[in-house]
């Protein structure tokens, strides 16, 4: 990043914190035995693994041996899905505003013959458990519901979605990865059965993430080889990813509570701010319970893409919606679920804060972005 630029975007993806920087230059410099070897650099690899298993399952408050390491939140919530669906073909649930790895793997598993049902959100951006209640029956296998919404932030009420699924005797997968390192994640709190994370959003590394697999859930294996990850995913283990995810994982555990506060104090200067100095605009998810550092907000009149060119050259970056879409001409499946209009839809930013932000960012935010509106609707003619 260029010295002075402002990085509003933690939701697509965070910076390495420097405990994880150092733990992964030495675990690849040094533990770069294979953790399936008997010998002692495969034994040191091992408890490195094992390590980060233990630390990601205390963030969890469940059992070690029912964490499953991937190569990250997506492969997590396909093997979610499609191992469940692969036991027990039926009915599978879910919203309408899940990420792209559910909505997308639960189109393919719809082509191959389940039926799929997505719920959509009422205006705040929230789930009907009542909804969801009256899809539970004997053809129904599975219910997946987001913890927090990537867009949005918005948070889902999974643990009665849970406690509701538990009792109808189907399982229940929730996606917590925009969720685990900000909000609790206790998967008994839940009711979950799977639980799918990622390490790259909480300062851990990209190219790991964690399945939790509740003991006794009927789940297909995701790769076939060796006996890696209890026989249900074969390969090599990434230490140093794995590793890494671990001390990111406790670290975020043990700021989590302060970080919420300070975040949301930051998050709410932005939103209060940018209502005051800017006509026509809205939060999306006001009025619902939030993530503490997501902010998104829909403005008339301009289109996100020139807003986001306009703060690039002004230091700020943001984001528009998922990072994973970016690029695509339709606005965000999330805030057209939500009951917002196409042409405003399309003038909607993610501001996401996180580690590093400060009071005077914000500040510097609430400054630009008056000015960059106004020059755009004179472009455009409104």
């Amino acid at each position: 990043m260029r010295p002075g630029d402002i990085y509003l975007d933690h939701n697509a993806t965070t910076p390495l914190r420097p405990e994880v920087l150092a733990l992964m230059q030495r675990c690849l410099a040094e533990q770069f035995g294979n953790a399936s070897s008997l010998h002692s650099a495969g034994q040191a690899a091992r408890a490195m693994v094992e390590r980060a298993r233990q630390q990601v399952a205390r963030g969890l408050a469940c059992p070690a041996e029912a964490v499953f390491f991937t190569s990250g939140g997506t492969e997590a919530d396909n093997w979610a899905l499609t191992g469940v669906l692969g036991h027990r073909p039926g009915r599978l649930v879910t919203s309408a505003i899940e990420h792209h790895a559910v909505l997308h793997c639960a189109r393919h598993l719809q082509g191959q013959g389940h039926e799929l049902v997505l719920v959509p959100p009422d205006r705040t951006g929230q789930v009907d458990p009542g909804a969801v209640a009256a899809l539970l029956d004997e053809h129904t296998a599975l219910v997946s519901v987001m913890l927090a919404n990537n867009e949005t932030g918005v948070l889902q009420p999974v643990a009665p979605i849970g406690q509701l699924a538990r009792e109808r005797g189907v399982l229940f997968h929730v996606d917590a990865v925009q969720g685990f390192g900000k909000v609790p994640v206790q998967v008994d709190e839940l009711g979950a059965d799977l639980v799918s994370i990622s390490a790259h959003k909480l300062n851990g590394p990209k190219g790991v993430g964690a399945l939790y697999v509740r003991p006794g859930t009927p789940l297909m294996p995701w790769t076939h080889g060796g006996g890696h990850e209890g026989g249900r995913r074969a390969g090599t283990e990434n230490t140093a990813g794995i590793a890494g995810f671990g001390q990111a994982a406790e670290t975020a555990l043990a700021v989590r509570e302060q970080e919420a506060k300070r975040l949301a104090v930051l998050r709410d200067r932005l939103e209060q701010g940018l209502l005051a100095a800017v006509t026509g605009i809205q939060v999306n998810g006001a009025g619902a319970p939030r993530l503490p550092n997501t902010l998104n907000v829909s403005i008339a009149g301009v289109q996100a893409e020139a807003l986001l060119l306009g703060l690039d050259l002004e230091g700020v970056m943001v984001s528009s919606g998922s990072a994973c879409s970016a690029g695509g001409e339709e606005p965000s499946h999330v805030l057209l679920a939500m009951g917002v209009e196409r042409r405003l839809a399309g003038g909607s930013l993610r501001f996401s804060l996180g580690w590093g932000n400060t009071a005077e960012q914000i500040e510097r935010v609430i400054e630009v972005l008056p000015g960059l509106v106004h020059r755009l609707r004179a472009l455009a003619g409104n």
